[in-house]
């Protein structure tokens, strides 16, 4: 049940749902506290009698003479407040000597005599009237030519009033606003990632239904949403590899059973040639020798494929070579062969397995020793970066080149009859090191160029 649980908080949906959630609440909470902050402070004031000034001085009525004469449509707008309200809010409109033109029925006993009220400076401003601070703003006005200047007052006691009985409306109207919001949108994005991710679903449910029968399958990415298209066409792509890599072995054990067939049914013979009174041990022997040597190569084969097996550390390659060289030297010496190790620097370096990469040039000699003729060299070239093993032996045609690492493809004029695999298992040690091996048509004979596209280093 834990298990359960914990993926359903590690699910994309509940992740989307609650970030939006998150998002809701913490807006509510944002206006809250700042309804709070206004209602605890005049700015909220006085930007409520700034929009007052200007929206009153574009009423302002002149008469014949220019001078104002009241406001326009006084009853469809709030001129009662100015009445009924004298002691806390008014107007005036003054010219640009200072002079009063126009009063509310306040009087001239509501404002002060001096201060900030007579500069006439487009702005807001406060004076005291009593006990009272007055909030005030003057707004200019232009009439024929003539400047006049607007001014409206009103009591901090009657904004705050205002203030704490519409703000509470309409933070309630907003918290209500937004738990329809919250609801309505919450439940939609709850749907829509329910459709959208649906096809995720499905793709899931395909990926789990594939198995070795049916590994050919493959994801469909048509409803896939674009964000996740690539990572569906990726594990499409990891499909075909492992497809491919799951009939290279089916291959490959067909035709290691096809290969071991051969000599246990020529090892049965000798044997029923023997009850029958005759002896051939060296036939049997031979048989028994070829059967050994291609069980060991497969299970070297195995080897190299598991890149786990390999203990990288930094080796000295002529030194690999020399070792190699030394080992194979009786074959060689058999087939009338001579090798030779060039190293315009000994001390090159390589990070690799060092029984891997002994392994590795032992069949690329012993390659060259069995196709080179009597009388010839194999050489092994050690550059910086590549290590170069060449014969002088008749080579191989072009289009024969990319069957030369094939599983148990043999050359036409090796002199043994090896199991096929000595190049492939080279292959593999060198795709598990990040090398590059590639077989090259030579002037005469072949070559086998191993890279180290990693790079090298000079040991001291």
């Amino acid at each position: 049940m834990r298990f359960v649980n914990m993926n359903r908080l590690n699910s994309l949906s509940f992740k989307v749902l609650l970030a939006y959630v998150s998002a809701m609440v913490l807006s509510i909470a944002l206006l809250v506290i700042a309804a709070v902050v206004a209602l605890q402070s005049d700015a909220l004031a006085r930007m409520d009698l700034a929009e007052l000034a200007k929206d009153m001085a574009a009423k302002i009525r002149f008469d014949g003479n220019g001078r104002p004469a009241g406001l326009e449509a006084e009853e469809d707008d709030f001129a009662w407040a100015y009445e009924s309200l004298q002691r806390e809010t008014a107007y005036r409109v003054l010219d640009e000597a200072g002079d009063v033109a126009l009063l509310s029925s306040a009087g001239k006993a509501f404002w002060p005599a001096g201060g900030d009220a007579l500069r006439l400076a487009p702005g807001r401003f406060a004076f005291e009237r009593g006990e009272t601070t007055m909030l005030g703003v003057t707004e200019p006005i232009e009439h024929s030519g003539k400047a006049w200047y607007f001014q409206v007052a009103a009591s901090t006691r009657l904004m705050n009033l205002l203030h704490h009985v519409a703000l509470p409306l309409v933070v309630a109207g907003i918290v209500v606003f937004s738990l329809v919001l919250l609801v309505a949108l919450g439940l939609s994005a709850y749907i829509t990632l329910r459709y959208t991710l649906k096809p995720l679903r499905d793709v899931s449910e395909s990926a789990a239904a594939i198995s070795p029968r049916s590994i050919h399958a493959r994801l469909n990415t048509e409803a896939v949403p674009l964000e996740i298209a690539p990572l569906v066409a990726s594990f499409n792509r990891v499909l075909e590899r492992l497809e491919q890599g799951y009939r290279v072995q089916q291959e490959f054990l067909g035709n290691a059973a096809h290969e071991l067939k051969t000599p246990l049914a020529l090892i049965r013979a000798q044997i029923d040639l023997k009850e029958d009174g005759k002896n051939d041990n060296a036939s049997l022997l031979g048989d028994v020798e070829y059967m050994s040597r291609q069980v060991q190569q497969l299970l070297l084969l195995a080897e190299a494929s598991e890149v786990y097996n390999y203990q990288i550390a930094p080796v000295r390659l002529h030194e690999i070579a020399d070792d190699t060289v030394s080992y194979l030297q009786r074959m060689a010496e058999a087939a009338d062969v001579r090798l030779l190790v060039a190293a315009a620097d000994d001390t090159v370096v390589w990070d690799a397995d060092r029984g891997a990469l002994f392994t590795l040039l032992k069949n690329l000699l012993e390659n060259a020793i069995q196709h080179a003729p009597a009388r010839t060299e194999v050489s092994v070239d050690i550059k910086s970066d590549a290590v170069i093993v060449r014969d002088c032996g008749p080579g191989v045609d072009a289009e024969q080149l990319p069957l030369l690492f094939e599983r148990f493809w043999r050359g036409a004029h090796r002199r043994d009859h090896g199991a096929g695999l000595g190049l492939a298992i080279c292959q593999e040690i060198a795709l598990a090191h990040g090398w590059r091996l590639a077989a090259e048509r030579a002037e005469r004979g072949l070559q086998f160029r191993l890279s180290n596209t990693q790079g090298s280093e000079a040991s001291p």
